[in-house]
């Protein structure tokens, strides 16, 4: 039995990494501390069992999950986190169990007996499917080789998938405390990083970080129009939202567009 580990704390990470070893058979072939790297993972290599963390980089695990919930051949879920209020989230994409932090080391070596149970009466034309297909025909996710190294970044959209949009497309971006939403022409997307997490990440030539809320995409600016205060409002090509520039960034903002 193969097993992935989801955990973006390093102690905790191992603590279950190795409690898995001390009390199972159960192998873990990867310990991820980002949601998309796990995913990545998943694309391409079959595990019988994911241990999530929900609170992860990138997509969450609750998002993960939604998206593992959709291959053809799903391993079991168990979640392990601190948050009480996503049982029954969990439960409703039949994740195996739910474990609250702090774990305590009777309760995991419970559910690894479980776990080798039902591994062992799963039925064997699933576990023994010479070429299994990971993922169903439409699956959920689609994720680029390298996210930002080809010019595009992987977000998720309102219905639960993931895409990957190329970097040029993105209209600007909008902070929302610990989410980033990102809005191109064919609709607004989200990342649960901050926005300045985000903006590292993105052309500097390319992208400006004109307000606290706002990065815009400079090649994307149609208008601009003076406001309040001499400062300005940016109309963009594809969107009808106006992103105001603030103050403290207008005097690098007029050197990058070369207003005089």
């Amino acid at each position: 039995m193969r097993a992935i580990i989801v955990e973006d704390e390093p102690l905790a990470q191992q603590e279950l990494a190795f409690l898995i070893e001390k009390y199972s058979q159960i192998e873990v072939v990867g310990c991820f501390d980002d949601g998309l790297e796990a995913f990545k993972f998943l694309q391409s290599n079959e595990v019988d069992i994911a241990f999530l963390d929900i609170n992860v980089p990138s997509i969450d695990g609750m998002l993960l999950a939604k998206n593992i919930h959709q291959f053809a051949r799903r391993p079991y879920i168990v979640f392990t986190t601190a948050y009480k209020e996503y049982a029954v989230d969990a439960f409703e994409l039949e994740a195996f169990d739910y474990l609250l932090k702090p774990v305590s080391e009777k309760r995991v070596q419970g559910v690894l007996n479980k776990l080798e149970q039902a591994c062992k009466t799963q039925p064997t034309s699933e576990l023994e499917n010479s070429e299994p297909p990971l993922v169903s025909e439409e699956p959920l996710v689609s994720v680029a080789p390298s996210t930002m190294n080809q010019g595009a970044l992987s977000v998720a959209s309102s219905d639960g998938r993931i895409v990957v949009i190329k970097v040029a497309d993105i209209c600007y971006l909008e902070a929302n405390e610990k989410v980033t939403y990102v809005v191109t022409a064919k609709g607004q997307y989200s990342l649960n990083q901050m926005l300045s997490e985000v903006v590292k990440r993105l052309p500097e030539r390319q992208f400006f970080r004109c307000h606290r809320s706002y990065c815009v995409n400079l090649e994307q600016i149609a208008e601009i129009i003076p406001g309040f205060n001499s400062t300005y409002q940016l109309r963009l090509r594809h969107v009808n939202t106006m992103i105001p520039v603030s103050r403290s960034n207008l005097k690098l903002f007029r050197e990058l567009m070369q207003i005089c």
